[in-house]
């Protein structure tokens, strides 16, 4: 056993689970009963041993008992073990031999509503419902199961480790009017001897970890095709399930699926591997999506989809959860990691193919432009924490596992994956993986596996160039000189706070260069020295014109001359996307450092009025309201960072107008929706008029055309920013009655943006009510932690409300818990509030959401330190152009 894993003993290992649940209540304590057949291999050495210590959580178990070599003996006393999760059957005396036995336990759970394990949605239904579906006075309900990591010990006592494969027989008990699914096809249906249900038995799962069984229970229909390609000479059912009403939005998602299985079929060069591929879209959950092989389950908004009341942004989100869900039926579901320390071997992976299948679906939304400026950012900014963590990282427990399932598992796993595959060309790379899942199939595996064979395919030594990335903490800012011919570089570690200590800056990174130089930034070849490999070195024959980090594939920070960075601002139409959203972020990231100064940021973007590009623009205005969150409560520089974001949106807003053109395309559409919403929220007249205008002829019922569905989110948050209680109460009332699928998100994101303590207060509120789902409460004080008026506010009602409301309502499930204190509490940059966190948390029980908690305490005195050493130079750089008030 690894020391850094507590994991069950060794001595017994299942090979096949029978798993029957029946006796469901539905209602009142939602309980069930069931009885779990495992068929163990006792091993040698375990004669002298008389117990079995296997996972359980939240379940009460009746009896077990062991049948081994033809002799069956019953447990004489079972013992649990909260923190560890585990229970201890004892059965009196030693086994006295080892080989293969069946355990049989009978247990009873409870379908809870904390979005693990087996648990219950609620849900307003559409149409007729069956009356055997369950309900209360508001709302009914369906069942379904997220395992992943360590969540299927609460549904059944199992072997609940990812190593531990086994096959599975699920059998359920049900109402005959309702539908059952689960990993496999259904086998045989049969009446139970209870009348009114049915007793439903599925075909045996291949062999698989445990947290990919899944099975649901509700009033489901669907929509279904069929693959292209055959697969044993037959085309697969690919079906989207939803609650009665709501299957036609499911046909975005149906279309992209069988498209994405037959594509993924072919990169991989392995079929896919079950007769069926089912979508299910889930009323509550905890995650966007769950890859359970077979029974892929959703979050709504991440797999429903209406042409004709859903944001644009939805389609991208939908497209983009179905191929990544879908990778992981390869690569985490056929070839698992071997244990939760290497989850970004699943997670970073799925993340970058997923993108890849998108792109080869829909080259025109320039898809790697959008990993760019939202995953390779994101990625930069949590690893730039000196509270971040390797790659792969040492997992002891369950509770450390649910907390790395983060920006730099998926993110920063899949931007050193994309930095991999541009280094050995794509065709090299996937060929590699795909040799990996050959031979690894049905098996776990480790890094060092997929890199074996990289090497193999590239013959290149992945492992020497790579080790670092995975296996260090961090990664590299590097600055450039300059000298005649010729640029010296220098890479140290990247913190946000700009003090790598010696010992936090050890490591020398192999950094790809991407160096592209030449006479002029439309004469530009690549340079023949390919990486940097010292922690110093000089690259001659660099021309006058250079650019480093070539479409930003290279996972690090550049830091150029202040001169160079305006150069580079001057040439900015003859960069690629991404080289101008690498240029942006690099710039900003740098001044928050203390590498580069924010005046410098500021140079650079106001060269951006002309920019046509959203995805560009998305990184300016990001950038951009981080500034102006930073110094929101200095009044003289905000007033002046708002007429400067002001001065550089307007010629942009006012050309792209509001009115949606046909045909136009995804990216035009988003670029519309962005300049609105941030020309509104810094107060462009024009902008907020005809928000305004067309709030009040929406919500008032007299034009409900008025607002687009992609604009709904902009005109949504400038009417409540403007229109104090009024405007906050109409998108209450809208967020009672929408009927579109991502209505809500969208409504409690525009209502965090209310202006006065009293409305925060209020909103808060209603956010910890029952009105607002678990899987939705992170949404709505996301967007007041953006709000600087009043985020405040929200720390307030933490830390106020924290043993009455808010710990006894998330503590269910550490992942939300974690979720919402990290976007919630992390926009802060003033260090007494850092130090008010530190002091209400030091004599509480943090295990669970102590990194959450370490991410918000880094994030707040890196940008606290930002904010004061920056102040002056921001005011009189402001002052000189004329944004600054004189007094």
């Amino acid at each position: 056993m690894a020391s850094d894993r507590d994991t069950l003993p060794e001595l017994i290992k299942p090979s096949h689970y029978f798993l029957s649940l029946y006796d469901l209540e539905f209602g009142g304590n939602f309980t069930y009963q069931g009885t779990v057949k495992i068929n163990v291999n006792v091993k040698a050495g375990a004669e002298k041993s008389s117990e079995v210590v296997l996972n359980s959580y939240q379940l009460t178990i009746h009896s077990a008992e062991l049948e081994l070599n033809g002799s069956t003996r019953p447990s004489k006393d079972i013992s649990y073990d909260e923190k560890s999760q585990r229970a201890t059957l004892a059965f009196g005396e030693q086994f006295g031999s080892s080989g293969e036995g069946v355990l049989t336990i009978k247990f009873q759970g409870t379908m809870n509503n904390v979005m693990a394990g087996f648990y219950r949605s609620k849900y307003k239904p559409k149409g007729d419902v069956p009356s055997s579906v369950a309900k209360d006075d508001e709302f009914h309900y369906m069942f379904s199961t997220q395992f992943e990591s360590c969540d299927a010990r609460r549904a059944f006592p199992c072997f609940d480790e990812p190593n531990l494969k086994a096959t599975f027989d699920v059998q359920l008990e049900l109402p005959e009017d309702q539908v059952a699914l689960s990993n496999m096809p259904e086998k045989s249906v049969e009446k139970s001897n209870k009348a009114g249900f049915k007793t439903v038995l599925f075909d045996r799962t291949p062999i698989m970890s445990t947290y990919l069984l899944a099975w649901a229970i509700g009033d489901f229909e669907y929509v279904e095709t069929h693959t292209k390609r055959k697969y044993n000479g037959k085309s697969l059912p690919v079906r989207v399930y939803t609650t009665r009403g709501l299957k036609d939005q499911g046909r975005f998602a149906l279309e992209n699926c069988h498209q994405v299985v037959d594509y993924f079929s072919e990169v991989f060069q392995i079929d896919y591997p079950l007769p069926k591929v089912d979508l299910l879209a889930v009323h509550e959950f905890s995650h966007g999506a769950m890859e359970n092989w077979g029974l892929i389950t959703y979050r709504t908004t991440a797999v429903l989809f209406d042409e004709k009341t859903s944001a644009q942004s939805y389609r991208n989100r939908v497209a983009y959860v179905v191929a990544h869900e879908l990778a992981h039926q390869w690569f985490g579901n056929l070839v698992t990691m071997d244990w939760w320390d290497e989850l970004w071997l699943n997670e970073g992976f799925a993340t970058w193919v997923g993108w890849f299948a998108i792109d080869h679906l829909y080259p025109e939304w320039n898809v790697w432009g959008q990993f760019v400026t939202e995953s390779v950012q994101t990625a930069f900014q949590f690893d730039s924490l000196r509270t971040s963590h390797p790659i792969q990282v040492p997992v002891r427990d369950a509770l450390e596992v649910d907390q790395i399932f983060d920006s730099i598992s998926y993110l920063k796993g899949s931007s050193v994956i994309r930095m991999l595959s541009a280094h050995l060309g794509e065709k090299v790379f996937l060929q590699g993986v795909a040799d990996y899942l050959k031979a690894h199939q049905y098996k776990n595996a480790t890094t060092n596996d997929l890199w074996s064979a990289l090497s193999k395919t590239s013959g290149k030594d992945v492992n020497s160039f790579m080790d670092l990335w995975i296996r260090k903490i961090g990664f590299p800012v590097v600055t450039v000189a300059e000298e005649p011919g010729q640029i010296a570089l220098r890479q140290q570690r990247f913190l946000m706070s700009g003090d790598a200590k010696p010992e936090e800056d050890e490591t020398t990174w192999w950094i790809p260069l991407g160096l592209q130089t030449g006479a002029s930034a439309t004469e530009v070849s690549t340079h023949e020295v390919t990486a940097l490999t010292k922690k110093e070195d000089t690259i001659r024959n660099v021309n006058d014109f250079y650019k480093l980090n070539k479409d930003l594939t290279g996972f690090y920070r550049t830091n150029y001359p202040a001169e160079r960075l305006a150069k580079l601002g001057e040439a900015k139409n003859h960069l690629s996307v991404q080289d101008r959203i690498g240029l942006v972020g690099d710039a900003y990231a740098n001044a928050v450092a203390g590498y580069g100064k924010t005046t410098g940021l500021l140079a650079l973007v106001e060269r951006f009025q002309d920019e046509k590009e959203y995805l560009v623009w998305s990184q300016v205005l990001t950038n951009l309201s981080n500034i102006r969150n930073v110094f929101a409560d200095i009044p003289d520089i905000s007033k002046a960072l708002t007429k400067f974001s002001l001065n550089l949106i307007t010629p942009a807003v006012e050309k792209i107008g509001w009115d949606f053109k046909e045909g136009e395309g995804f990216l035009d559409v988003q670029l519309r929706v962005a300049l609105i919403m941030s020309a509104g929220l810094v107060g462009h007249k024009g902008t907020v008029d005809e928000a305004v205008r067309r709030f009040k002829l929406y919500t008032s019922g007299e034009d409900k055309d008025a607002i687009n569905p992609s604009l709904r989110g902009a005109v949504f948050r400038i009417a409540v920013n403007e229109g104090g209680e009024e405007a906050y109460n109409a998108v209450k009332n809208e967020y009672k009655h929408t009927t579109s699928i991502d209505g809500r998100e969208i409504c409690l994101q525009s209502m965090g943006r209310v202006q006065t303590p009293e409305l925060a207060q209020e909103f808060l509120k209603f956010v910890f009510s029952p009105e607002v789902a678990l899987q939705d409460k992170h949404s709505g004080t996301a967007s007041v932690a953006t709000n600087a008026k009043v985020r405040y506010e929200l720390w307030k009602y933490v830390r106020n409300n924290w043993d009455s409301t808010v710990y006894p309502l998330m503590s269910g499930n550490m992942v939300v818990l974690e979720r919402f204190l990290r976007f919630g509490l992390n926009k802060f940059a003033d260090a007494a509030v850092a130090d008010e966190i530190q002091q209400f948390f030091a004599d509480k029980d943090v295990r669970g959401y102590d990194k959450g908690l370490a991410v918000v305490d880094d994030t707040i005195r890196s940008l606290a330190a930002f904010k004061k050493r920056d102040e002056q130079v921001v005011r009189e750089w402001l002052s000189e152009r004329g944004y600054l008030e004189k007094n």
